[in-house]
């Protein structure tokens, strides 16, 4: 099983490297990279001379030192380059341009039909990002793109998507061409989601559970600090564990039995609907559900309490210091989490439960946006990829 975040080491000595340790506060010196990696000083000027002309490097105002020469701050350039981000969802898009770290310069977030076929949508993507990318002077060293169900980050494909029928084999890059010639990142939403929780800033905790409720269900996982699964396009399938509450119901996946049918998004808005309350999204009803509708309130307590039977598994076999929770359920996050936090308390051992906390996503709607992003920024900035961009440059 593979694993992937910003690193708390990295091999190697190359500029590419030492850029690393500035980017994610390893290192702030020039000292403090002699120290980390064990080159003098000579070769520790030469590398950073080579980030600095590249533009990627700023030397900022001196640091305390603790004694002889003071030594100058080093960080990372963020106007350097741009990143875009795609989020797609199945019925609503995000775009945005952001900073190398990690700022959302400018972004638009807009409704579709429910399931819109590529062919209808990625144009309107494309022109939303040549207009968003205006006036915006640095060069694109990215694009991070997210869809939901299974994707080929090879192929750059979705390979399974449910609730976007028609996504599945069509290669997304020829469109995003038009906009840029710089590399397209693609990955799975709740994958992103998770990465947007590790990017740039001390995690919640070392250990994760990252709940993506919303139309569909799934986990992503962090363990000790680090995002596991990473590039395999496709994260934990919570929605379609089966469960026995569930019986025989049918599931979208052509299954029956699975937990989606009980909590899933489109399962609580048929139930809406059979109550005669107007519904169309999950969105929809968690704002009733906000507005004090007590069917939708019921609805979305009842679907917690579902979750987090399935969730009591993963925390005894995992024992997380949080759950976080993203995704359109928690727009309503002490309601949903009420449900969640009860059954998961009832099912799961107290060494397991006992200190667990329950928070809601860093980036609340935007969360998905920001992990592209972040997707985008750690592959213009794998050490690798800096130090072919200063070949390049000799």
């Amino acid at each position: 099983m593979s694993t992937t975040t910003l690193p708390t080491s990295t091999p190697g000595t190359s500029a590419g490297a030492l850029l690393h340790l500035v980017r994610t506060r390893q290192a702030e010196t020039r000292g403090d990279l002699s120290r980390v990696t064990g080159l003098s000083r000579s070769s520790v000027a030469s590398r950073l001379a080579s980030l600095v002309d590249a533009g990627l490097l700023l030397e900022g105002e001196e640091l305390a030192s603790t004694g002889g020469r003071p030594a100058g701050g080093l960080q990372l350039n963020p106007d350097a380059n741009v990143v875009l981000g795609v989020a797609v969802g199945r019925s609503r898009s995000q775009v945005g341009v952001f900073d190398l770290a990690g700022r959302e310069v400018s972004g638009d977030t807009r409704d579709h039909e429910p399931g819109i076929s590529p062919e209808k949508l990625m144009p309107d993507v494309v022109e939303r990002l040549g207009t968003l990318l205006a006036g915006v002077t640095a060069p694109v060293a990215g694009i991070g793109m997210s869809l939901p169900g299974t994707v080929d980050p090879v192929r750059l494909t979705s390979v399974d998507a449910p609730v976007v029928r028609g996504w599945d084999g069509v290669p997304l890059e020829p469109w995003l061409r038009k906009v840029t010639d710089a590399p397209l990142h693609l990955d799975n939403d709740t994958s992103v989601l998770t990465r947007s929780e590790l990017f740039g800033r001390v995690p919640a905790a070392q250990t994760m559970l990252v709940l993506k409720a919303s139309t569909g269900l799934a986990m992503g996982l962090v363990a000790d600090g680090r995002l596991v699964g990473a590039g395999r396009g496709h994260t934990g399938e919570l929605g379609h564990t089966r469960v026995e509450a569930a019986g025989d119901l049918p599931c979208r996946c052509g299954a029956t039995g699975c937990l989606e049918t009980l909590a899933g998004g489109w399962a609580l808005v048929a139930r809406l609907q059979e109550q005669g309350v107007e519904a169309r999204h999950i969105r929809d009803l968690v704002q009733l559900a906000l507005d004090g509708e007590p069917q939708a309130r019921r609805l979305l307590r009842e679907a917690g309490r579902h979750i987090g039977e399935v969730l009591s598994v993963a925390a005894n076999l995992l024992h997380p210091e949080a759950v976080i929770v993203g995704g359109d359920m928690g727009g309503a996050f002490d309601l949903f989490v009420a449900g969640l936090r009860e059954s998961l308390y009832a099912n799961g051992h107290p060494g397991a439960t006992r200190a667990l906390r329950f928070l809601p996503s860093t980036h609340g709607e935007a969360a998905g946006l920001h992990g592209c992003a972040a997707l985008a920024i750690d592959a213009a900035l794998a050490p690798e990829a800096v130090d072919a961009r200063l070949r390049g440059r000799a």
